[in-house]
């Protein structure tokens, strides 16, 4: 049996690093466009924040969020589940979601909306789950269902990914396992419209944009504090007492590529791959 990975996920170290995930979602919350007796299906939730935003604008209708970080469920549940009798969370490693549905029936083509915001370039990374999550998110809707998402496209954080790799390589880490220890997959539109199209999908919408994001000046956060949260299977390749290490030479090595030399903010390259596919 495999060793269980550690969770590396906790709300306070996502709201001190990239509170502006779940706020920046206006594009795919207006092209999900929920109605309010919509059952939604949320894969990789987090900590709930945009989630419990969901099950506000369905009053008559049913939203469960699912998400493999027993610690981000936990804050979900904690936070939310009292405000919003129509929601649900359950810890769920959505890289395994055709084996969810096969077991809990009640899953199974039974959403008029699946929706995913900045999830699945983690659920999508290992190339074996890739059509199976994608097949998964068109056996649970209902005919005429909507499947509609936001997450990393090609390109995606580029300066970071790289210096990441480069950190590794540094540490003596050689740089196939160097690559080999990104967490993240961040297709092109191109891969995306096709590999929809081939689980049954008609696209109606696919499209990428580039958006630098600015980087938070909370203490713990900034471009560290993303890298030490964002960053964690990076960093497990290197001993424990000499990841700070690494995380230093990411941000000095970035320094000015990412600063703005205007007022000192920090900026880093994310691409934004969103998507509306529809069940027939």
């Amino acid at each position: 049996m495999a060793a269980k990975r550690p969770d590396h996920w906790t709300s306070k170290a996502y709201t001190t690093s990239a509170p502006f995930v779940p706020r920046l979602t206006s594009t795919v919350l207006s092209y999900l466009s929920p109605k309010p007796t919509d059952h939604i299906l949320d894969l990789g939730c987090g900590d709930g924040v945009l989630t419990s935003q969901l099950a506000s604008s369905v009053p008559s209708g049913r939203v469960l969020g699912l998400d493999a970080s027993p610690s981000m469920i936990e804050t979900a549940r904690s936070s939310y589940l009292a405000h919003h009798p129509n929601l649900e969370f359950r810890i769920q490693d959505c890289t395994r979601l055709v084996e969810a549905l096969a077991s809990h029936p009640e899953l199974d083509g039974q959403w008029d909306k699946v929706f995913s915001n900045a999830a699945l370039h983690w659920i999508m990374r290992a190339p074996a789950t890739r059509e199976s999550v994608l097949a998964a998110a068109y056996a649970a809707l209902k005919r005429g269902g909507t499947f509609v998402f936001e997450m990393g496209g090609a390109g995606n954080v580029a300066e970071v990914h790289t210096a990441l790799i480069a950190a590794l390589v540094a540490q003596g880490v050689p740089v196939l396992e160097a690559r080999e220890a990104s967490p993240w997959f961040f297709p092109s539109e191109d891969w995306m419209r096709t590999e929809l199209e081939k689980v049954g999908f008609t696209v109606e919408k696919c499209e990428v944009e580039y958006r630098p994001t600015r980087m938070t000046d909370e203490k713990g956060g900034g471009l560290a504090g993303w890298v030490r949260l964002m960053g964690a299977e990076f960093l497990e390749k290197v001993e424990e007492e000499r990841s700070e290490e690494a995380v230093g030479f990411v941000c000095e090595l970035l320094e000015s590529v990412v600063t703005r030399e205007e007022d000192g903010s920090v900026w880093i390259g994310y691409v934004r791959l969103r998507a509306v596919a529809k069940k027939l």
